[in-house]
């Protein structure tokens, strides 16, 4: 059965005077229908400029999708005219953002921004938009729906900008939800509502979730596989449960020992030394290996191979091939 979204050898570049950066470079995976993938990173990574490749909201110029496909029910989203990929964008796939406040147009009330969103893909009338407006915020457990319909972004708390956000993306039935940092700006407590509300509603709805967030303690509540990325580029793939008990790369090892500390008197926080390389001068070899503690010399100077290592497991890692180059 062919997966729901299959993002195949995508990049996205962004021309600069100084340079181009190659924000995502050769990045590849399959989210089959129902399922939840995560994928994690550093800041910089290029996971969240994944996210807006799928949804077609790279800012051009500068940037371009530069190569590969993004193939979701069979069609390819990068060669979709822009007039049908509105069509899509909203309905099939839709988005949560990190930052509601931004997301949420602060001069409509929330039941507006919502009856916009149905109005535009379904036949409702506006009186049967707004019913079902009221609807899907009894849905994401907003108190009080029928008032909350009626008020601006600014007279919720984050938590209801957040589950009003949920609402309005669930509005059409989408096949595929993209979450982007969807509990970032909340209290850990509204964080475990969130993804719990998450979870739910996909158990309810069978749709698919693709989860952007730099939080490991999300992804072992949540997904069923994780994509680890570095750099641009994936460097770690397989099920939360194969990648959080045997990573395969230097990475990966590192970003567990930091999720693993529990700290305590006297116990220094696990780092993974370094910085993150400058996209203008990113390393000849692996984009790792200036901070990798188990590097070679060939390292510096040659791009590691992708490693199959089973179904849905694989690492992008030098030392993993055989025999090593």
């Amino acid at each position: 059965m062919s997966a729901l979204l299959s993002v195949r050898d995508l990049s996205v570049h962004f021309p600069t005077r100084q340079g181009v950066v190659r924000a995502v470079e050769e990045v590849s995976f399959d989210i089959e229908a129902g399922e939840t993938v995560a994928l994690v990173g550093e800041s910089g990574s290029g996971k969240s400029t994944v996210a807006a490749a799928i949804m077609r909201i790279i800012p051009s110029p500068p940037g371009i999708i530069a190569g590969g496909e993004i193939l979701f029910e069979g069609r390819d989203l990068v060669k979709l005219p822009e007039s049908e990929m509105r069509q899509v964008r909203g309905s099939r796939v839709a988005m949560i953002f990190q930052d509601p406040m931004m997301a949420l147009n602060p001069v409509h009330s929330i039941g507006a921004q919502i009856v916009e969103a149905l109005m535009l893909h379904t036949a409702l009338s506006r009186r049967q938009a707004l019913d079902r407006a009221v609807e899907l915020l009894e849905l994401v457990r907003v108190p009080a729906p029928a008032t909350r319909v009626r008020q601006y972004p600014h007279n919720l708390s984050g938590g209801m900008r957040q589950r009003a956000m949920i609402a309005m993306a669930l509005a059409c039935d989408p096949r595929l939800l993209v979450a982007d940092e969807p509990t970032t700006a909340l209290d850990v407590t509204i964080q475990a509502q969130v993804l719990e509300l998450i979870g739910e509603l996909q158990a309810r709805l069978g749709m698919a979730v693709l989860l952007i967030t730099h939080d490991l303690g999300v992804v072992g509540e949540i997904a069923d596989r994780v994509v680890v990325m570095y750099g641009g580029r994936k460097v770690e793939e397989g099920r939360v449960e194969e990648v959080f008990r045997a990573p395969l790369h230097p990475y990966a090892r590192g970003l567990m020992r930091v999720s693993d500390w529990e700290g305590g008197t006297g116990l220094a926080l696990p780092e993974i030394p370094g910085t993150v390389p400058s996209p203008f001068a990113m390393p000849a070899g692996c984009s790792f290996a200036p901070r990798c503690d188990v590097a070679i010399e060939a390292c510096a100077s040659r791009k590691p191979l992708l490693v199959v290592r089973g179904p849905a497991r694989s690492a992008e890692c030098l030392l993993l091939e055989d025999p090593p180059r």
